[in-house]
């Protein structure tokens, strides 16, 4: 167990730390911006007029994605289910719209390089997980991104020493329904109350907080956009300003 430190907090007795990925270990904003084009564009490919609305959805603006929208926040089933309520406005049914958006979303995949590829590890995430490490703190990655992701990540950037849990979102629960909290902490068999929260977004904090976690950190610098995140217990730019005692 440590303290973990920022902006003056402290943070007792911590045996376990779960990231959030996009946003705060993997600087995800260049491949989640062109994962929304492409899926619009293939979207509006079948069904002209579409892929506008469908982009602002997404959260996409411009060269930027709002860091509070629903590519960078929501999973992959809330995504299909947001571009096939956008197809189901044109008349077609529910089920034809559904088939529409999840073939353009494996087309989207199909053309799209490898995700942990084009999301490089954070400034300073390699540093702090060597710290949590060396300080016998458990550390896990709890993401809205799919499991198979998380993990390809962690391969990817060779983290497997310093991570004890890859776990995503594949089914219900999700963010920021705190039951998806509680299973993390229960398979790195630590309580939530021992259990330090740092993510990127509202739900990372909400989910947290409902847990009952030690406390919950928010990260604003993984996104161009200002994130305000006003619900954390402390609010950090970088991950070099946790520091492990």
């Amino acid at each position: 167990m440590a303290i973990v430190t920022c902006n003056a907090i402290h943070f007792q007795a911590v045996q376990a730390v779960l990231f959030d990925k996009d946003g705060t270990l993997a600087n995800s904003e260049g491949f989640l911006r062109n994962l929304g084009q492409r899926r619009s564009r293939l979207i509006d490919a079948q069904i002209p007029g579409v892929g506008e609305p469908l982009l602002m959805a997404f959260g996409v603006e411009g060269d930027r994605i709002d860091p509070t929208g629903l590519l960078a926040v929501g999973t992959r089933y809330e995504n299909e289910i947001a571009a096939a309520a956008y197809i189901a406005e044109t008349g077609r049914s529910w089920m034809e719209s559904l088939g529409i958006a999840r073939n353009a979303f494996i087309e989207a995949d199909r053309v799209t390089p490898r995700k942990a590829d084009e999301t490089p590890l954070m400034e300073g995430a390699i540093e702090l997980l060597q710290t949590l490490l060396t300080a016998k703190v458990r550390v896990g990655i709890l993401s809205s991104d799919s499991t198979s992701n998380v993990e390809d990540f962690v391969q990817r950037y060779e983290l497997t020493p310093y991570i004890h849990l890859c776990m995503g979102v594949d089914r219900a629960p999700a963010k920021p329904d705190p039951a998806l909290f509680n299973q993390a902490c229960e398979a790195m068999g630590v309580l939530p109350n021992q259990t330090l929260m740092v993510g990127d977004s509202t739900a990372d904090i909400l989910m947290a907080q409902a847990a009952g976690a030690i406390g919950c950190v928010g990260i604003t610098g993984g996104w161009m956009q200002t994130i305000q995140l006003n619900q954390a217990d402390a609010v950090i730019q970088r991950l070099a300003e946790l520091a492990i005692v």
